[in-house]
């Protein structure tokens, strides 16, 4: 498992990647008697895969995610090359239409919120971003004259520009001045270092104490890094914005069941609705493919919506 772990940092997989990964490698070898993934092959693969389906009823992506821990471990750290599974049982992938708020519920939401989380809420609307890649946002990516958010490294390793609400400069501004407090309270007691990817620590040595390189939504607390063992700031955990999100939609009445992902869809859904051009709406967001995007067009006139049903008439 070391050499697991050892391997997926070497590629850069992200920590929340490499605990999936573990964790499905370790389901796999418990549900395989705890012998050596050497002594198991295509067959017992197949079985614990089929299982995941048929007695687990899981999610096609979830047995799709198994699937790829365990490639990973034969192909990238053992070096064996499996049959190709014919015999593998494959949950049903559905196709589904994405949650979108209204634009009147969306107002009942940010009003039931307040402070850090309406923040974060108001931003993951305004600007389509996902969840992480607000929270991972750094001071310097925000361009406050252009009203302009920068996302580094976003899904699939790429970076893109998207849109910085006006009405949250003064609230975001704000917020920032608290993020320089903290950083000058961390200086002075010997910290405020933050976890810079790719060496570029050791390329500039002072970058990682920069200012323009800390979290705009640092957490209260420093932490050990689980890799390292540093003491460092991280970045606010995305279960407080969840827990908040909870509780707003329970005061404003809505029915409908939401997460952070929901406001980037009503984002997108309401752009195409005011009539936005696809192509970049599919830039905002980040997707590769304009079918991804073409999802949100359920919400135009020539959908379910745009049709009279014959007893109105």
């Amino acid at each position: 498992m070391d050499e697991v772990r050892r391997k997926l940092r070497y590629k850069h997989y992200s920590l929340r990647t490499e605990q999936a990964y573990v964790g499905w490698i370790r389901r796999f070898i418990v549900a395989s008697g705890m012998r050596h993934p050497r002594e198991l092959g295509g067959g017992d693969v197949e079985v614990f895969l089929s299982r995941l389906a048929t007695l687990g009823n899981v999610a096609a992506g979830t047995q799709n995610q198994a699937l790829s821990a365990i490639l990973f471990l034969y192909r990238e750290v053992l070096r064996i090359e499996l049959p190709w599974m014919e015999n593998v049982v494959r949950a049903k992938r559905t196709r589904r239409v994405p949650t979108v708020l209204s634009r009147d519920e969306v107002q009942r939401l940010l009003a039931a919120m307040h402070g850090r989380p309406w923040l974060l809420a108001s931003l993951l609307y305004g600007s389509g971003m996902r969840i992480m890649e607000c929270l991972r946002l750094h001071v310097k990516d925000v361009d406050f004259a252009r009203n302009e958010i920068t996302i580094r490294d976003g899904k699939g390793g790429k970076d893109r520009h998207t849109v910085l609400p006006r009405s949250l400069v003064q609230s975001l501004q704000r917020e920032i001045e608290r993020t320089r407090i903290l950083h000058q309270g961390d200086l002075a007691a010997g910290f405020g270092a933050i976890w810079l990817p790719h060496a570029l620590e050791r390329k500039y040595p002072r970058a990682a104490r920069d200012f323009g390189w800390q979290f705009v939504f640092p957490a209260e607390r420093r932490s050990l890094d689980p890799r390292s063992g540093a003491e460092r700031r991280h970045h606010v955990d995305d279960a407080v914005l969840s827990r908040a999100l909870k509780l707003a939609r329970e005061r404003a009445g809505i029915v409908k069941p939401l997460s952070a992902h929901t406001l980037r869809h009503s984002f997108a859904t309401h752009l195409i609705e005011s009539g936005s051009d696809i192509r970049t709406v599919q830039e905002l967001l980040g997707h590769k493919d304009v079918a991804t995007t073409q999802i949100y067009t359920h919400v135009l006139n020539r959908g379910a919506g745009g049709v009279r049903s014959p007893l109105d008439g």
